[in-house]
């Protein structure tokens, strides 16, 4: 059996780790919240021409694993043909888009929906019509949340 004095040493340990824990999580949720870039707002209408189908290619210029594939499925959701993804090894602190095809317009919508610039960076040898480098400034919007 264990005398009262030490079982109260180890309810005051236990009582130091929890609001050690405690303490911890609130730095680390305030650090957060000042530490996480804006969300991106992109507007609702900046979506694909109408019957127009605008070829883009989506290259990640970050560390961030899959933020590629996060553009990707938000392009496509708003309306454009993603053709290709991947990485590059450039890393890149903020968003760009590069009008491939001369078609400024089309590269204007897009970078709308990804709130980026625009660059005219014509390129015959491609057959897209825009590349959007995702620099670390861009927020995927919320994933929906499946029960």
């Amino acid at each position: 059996m264990t005398d009262p004095p030490r079982r109260r040493r180890y309810g005051r340990i236990i009582l130091v780790l929890l609001i050690l824990c405690v303490v911890g999580l609130i730095v680390w949720l305030v650090v957060n919240s000042f530490s996480t870039p804006k969300v991106s707002n992109a507007p609702d209408d900046a979506r694909a021409p109408g019957a127009t189908r605008v070829k883009v290619e989506v290259l990640n210029a970050t560390k961030t694993k899959g933020l590629a594939r996060r553009a990707t499925l938000y392009l496509r959701e708003r309306g454009f043909d993603v053709v290709g993804s991947g990485n590059v090894t450039e890393q890149r602190a903020t968003t760009i888009v590069y009008d491939r095809s001369s078609h400024p317009e089309w590269a204007r919508q897009v970078a709308r929906a990804m709130n980026a610039p625009v660059v005219a960076r014509p390129d015959s040898s491609r057959y897209l019509d825009v590349t959007v480098l995702v620099g670390a400034d861009w927020r995927p919007p919320a994933l929906p949340f499946h029960p």
